[in-house]
């Protein structure tokens, strides 16, 4: 039987998740969210929530008592101007939930109407898996395997005569226990690897890199919900590219002329070089202002997607981040006819909500 209390708390969850998903195109573009990360949990802040209750306080005007508007709350006092002395009731205040990654993956999924992903190659990473296959005469009492346990006690009451049929009682002893013991196998599991590339030439200002952390936090946090293990390898890019780690890539300062071709390069040959496609999930996501060297490279660049990375990639996403202007860099991917090719225009904290439905929507 379902106790009161605990169909209270599953309603309050119920509100708590739908007020959640019906403001989640502002927790998205909300950087401070990320700030909340816990390690497997998010922390998301939100308008005081309560089930209904009666309240006790002073006498106040209430159905029927009174002059009132429609929408007015009874029981609570009436907002002022601030200039009465100290209050004695109190106010609304906001109070933090906490949210699984899972469970935020799943709220982006049915909001954005995502589709599942079918991940391929599975015989790359391995995972460990439980299997009670085996037996002992010790363990805890959790894993007593009774059958087994009533089994030996009737043998030994039978060799020893002990066996009443009349009163067919079956008592075993510490000898006649036993317990199911188990072992872990290998598991193949699901594998993918995310490269980021971002254009940090002296045109990618701190807010445009703060549009790509934003981005970023959410394509993690989906293709986590349908992969196990995810690799991210992260790749910078001026004149010239290099690999880097996770914090260099988010903090590093911008200068230097722009050569995406030298990103591109750089990601087909670390692709080639650790993961078969095979065996891989692979996916890129690169974003940049779209201000490239000039049209020898932009060619440089849509040979390098035609021939190298789309047919190895299960999708490839650029991101154009707050560009004045209208580069002939994103022209030139409109050129390209891929279904694994997405394309977004991100010119605010607004923008980054559509981009992730563009970018994920295919599910590839």
């Amino acid at each position: 039987m379902t106790l009161p209390i605990e169909q209270d708390t599953s309603r309050y969850r119920q509100i708590v998740r739908g007020k959640v998903k019906q403001n989640l195109r502002k927790y998205i573009s909300n950087g401070e969210l990320i700030g909340r990360r816990g390690k497997d949990l998010v922390s998301i802040p939100l308008p005081q929530i309560e089930l209904p209750h009666f309240r006790f306080g002073k006498p106040q005007n209430g159905v029927g008592q009174g002059e009132g508007e429609v929408g007015d709350v009874l029981g609570q006092p009436q907002p002022g101007d601030g200039s009465g002395g100290a209050g004695d009731q109190p106010g609304q205040h906001l109070v933090e939930v906490e949210f699984t990654l899972d469970e935020l993956a799943a709220l982006l999924g049915d909001e954005l109407s995502l589709p599942r992903i079918e991940p391929k190659g599975k015989h790359n990473v391995k995972a460990e898996i439980t299997r009670y296959t085996g037996m002992r005469r010790v363990g805890p009492e959790s894993l007593r395997w009774f059958k087994r346990t009533y089994r030996e006690a009737l043998k030994r009451q039978l060799a020893a005569g002990a066996y009443n049929t009349a009163q067919p009682a079956i008592l075993p002893i510490r000898d006649d226990k036993r317990y199911r013991s188990w072992k872990e196998y290998p598991r193949p599991d699901s594998n993918a690897v995310i490269f980021y590339l971002m254009d940090v030439s002296g045109s990618m200002s701190d807010h445009k890199k703060h549009l790509v952390r934003l981005t970023a936090f959410w394509i993690d946090t989906w293709l986590k919900a349908h992969y196990k293990n995810l690799t991210v390898r992260y790749i910078v890019h001026d004149a010239a590219a290099q690999e880097v780690d996770a914090l260099t890539f988010y903090h590093l300062r911008e200068s230097g002329g722009t050569r995406i071709s030298s990103a591109y390069e750089l990601c087909a040959h670390l692709m080639q070089q650790d993961y078969n496609p095979d065996d891989w999930n692979l996916y890129a996501f690169h974003f940049s202002d779209g201000e490239n060297l000039g049209m020898e490279d932009n060619d440089r660049c849509r040979k390098l997607l035609e021939a190298e990375l789309l047919p190895r990639l299960n999708l490839f996403g650029y991101g154009q981040v707050e560009s004045g202007m209208q580069p002939l860099f994103m022209s030139i991917l409109r050129n390209i006819s891929s279904e694994r090719l997405s394309k977004a225009v991100i010119n605010n904290d607004d923008d980054i909500y559509a981009a992730i439905k563009t970018f994920l929507g295919k599910g590839l």
